[in-house]
């Protein structure tokens, strides 16, 4: 039972951050934030897979080293 709980928890994420992430591919070409939801999808999805993780933290690195040259 336990395990069918945690299985059902981490298909919800899934599909959860790829829905965000489909929404921001979407705002890319229409006028909306997708710079900001893109990675907020990522963040969803990496609470559950690492490779999620691993991006988001490589996306986040690369904007925030850019804002701070740029001061």
């Amino acid at each position: 039972m336990r395990r069918t709980l945690k299985q059902i928890k981490r298909i919800a994420i899934a599909v959860a951050g790829f829905t965000i992430i489909i929404i921001g591919i979407l705002l890319i070409v229409t006028p909306g934030p997708a710079v900001l939801v893109i990675p907020a999808g990522l963040g969803v999805l990496g609470t559950e897979f690492m490779w999620a993780k691993k991006l988001h933290e490589k996306i986040k690195s690369k904007f925030f080293n850019r804002s701070k040259t740029k001061k």
